[in-house]
């Protein structure tokens, strides 16, 4: 049996791997970085451990599941999510062999270099949203998404431990099912004790959005219990940094998760925010580059990289091998179905311009108009208040054109309140900036 962690330097796993150092280590386990004997390469390595806690039968659970889920992630092929390699079972535990990835984290990075500015944010929540629409397509979940468990690697933004937290040390919550996360990252419903869904996964990328852009998590509070407490009832602190990626922010951080921007609005949304104003001739794919390469390394423009031109060179270099070791359960107490629908209507073909008493004078119940750039909209037709929706549509309203929806009950939001000019049965709504709901829709 192995005794300890750096004791066991130079112990070869499964005739194959030879740990060389102790990278990190937590409740559940430690990481490891090995070399692989076999195809002369370094690996990352993680070592589970059981929770002392387990009684026998339980132990015969995690492991099982420890080892499905570890092997769900190799399924997915993506280059911003890390690669699986083997799976060992060796010594009454499982070792799971990966790529081993030398890059700061994202929580590093805000913690040496403060945050990042909206646009390298949105270049970083670009890749990560790629990477989980692959995965979600292939029925994999993360489950434990925020900073800590991104990396920030030379041109990839990679993210990490992927659907590996599952259990944690309490025989009668394993029995049920748990969910391992971060009290400051985890979506309501499963902070409730329901099952986890990709929408989970979206709150849990736009609260470690937050946290890039604002340099703390959107829920920040000393204990566990009060952190989770406002998660379920309270609204996230206000954002100051996050400029035109806030409104991105807040579509993500809606405590209902069919509210949630979807994967493909989202993807659109963050292409827009990650292109910073460019020089003529230079195209929004170079942009969008330009800013992720200056979110690993800060930007000349930037306070970071004055801070960093300023301490003494003494920099070295971040090994990671998939850390994240440490979460807090909730447990699954209620398997819930989420279901969408595809969108059934576009928007109208107005002419362009303005289209002044027409919008008013309309009998139609709702009437949004683009006015000044495209309107994402989405609307939850056909239960009050969105609980029993029978239609949810996402679309966007080309600028200059009209949309029109008689379907009620009916929920709306709208992406800008500034762009989006929205009527209801004939009432102009305010001008806001910023996303903007309208709820409860019916006719007069």
């Amino acid at each position: 049996m192995l005794s300890g962690m750096t004791e066991t330097v130079d112990f070869v796993l499964a005739k194959r791997y030879r740990l060389l150092q102790a990278l990190g280590h937590g409740a559940m386990g430690t990481v490891w970085r090995a070399h692989d004997e076999l195809l002369e390469r370094d690996v990352a390595i993680k070592e589970i451990r059981f929770p002392s806690e387990l009684d026998e039968a339980d132990r015969v659970v995690f492991y099982r599941r420890t080892l499905r889920e570890a092997r769900a992630p190799a399924r997915v092929r993506h280059k911003s999510i890390i690669e699986v390699y083997d799976v060992v079972q060796e010594h009454a535990r499982p070792w799971i062999v990966m790529e081993l990835i030398e890059a700061p984290t994202l929580e590093q990075h805000i913690k040496e270099h403060g945050p990042l500015r909206p646009d390298e944010t949105a270049a970083i929540g670009r890749q990560l949203v790629a990477a989980l629409a692959e995965a979600h397509a292939s029925g994999v979940l993360h489950r434990d998404i925020k900073p800590s468990n991104v990396l920030l690697a030379p041109g990839r933004v990679v993210l990490t431990d992927f659907g590996l937290a599952i259990t944690n040390g309490s025989s009668t919550i394993t029995k049920v099912g748990t969910f391992v996360g971060s009290p400051a990252y985890v979506a309501p419903e499963v902070a409730r004790g329901e099952k986890a869904t990709p929408e989970s996964d979206l709150w849990s990328l736009g609260a470690t959005l937050y946290c890039a852009v604002e340099g703390r998590p959107p829920f920040d509070h000393e204990s566990v219990m009060a952190t989770l407490s406002a998660v379920l009832t309270e609204d996230p602190n206000p954002t100051h940094r996050s400029g035109e990626l806030g409104p991105i922010i807040n579509g993500l951080l809606q405590r209902n998760p069919r509210r949630r921007l979807t994967h493909a609005r989202l993807a659109e949304r963050l292409d827009r925010a990650a292109t910073p104003k460019r020089s003529a001739g230079q195209s929004p794919g170079e942009s969008m580059v330009n800013a992720l390469s200056s979110a690993g390394m800060p930007s000349r423009r930037s306070g970071a990289h004055r801070a960093k031109q300023n301490r003494p060179n003494t920099t070295r270099p971040y090994l990671f091998a998939g850390l994240g070791l440490l979460g807090v359960g909730a447990v699954i107490a209620a398997i819930i179905g989420l279901s969408g629908g595809d969108p059934t209507a576009t928007p109208g073909t107005e002419p362009k311009g303005e289209v002044g008493t027409n919008v008013s004078a309309t009998p139609d119940v709702l009437v949004v108009e683009a006015k000044g750039g495209d309107c994402g909209l989405t609307i939850l037709a056909g239960g009050a208040g969105g609980a029993a929706a029978s239609d949810v549509q996402n679309t966007t309203i080309p600028d200059g054109t009209l949309f029109r929806a008689n379907k009620v009950p009916m929920d709306v939001t709208v992406s800008d309140g500034k762009i989006c000019k929205v009527t209801v049965n004939g009432e102009v709504k305010p001008s806001v900036a910023g996303e903007q709901t309208y709820v409860d829709i019916d006719r007069e």
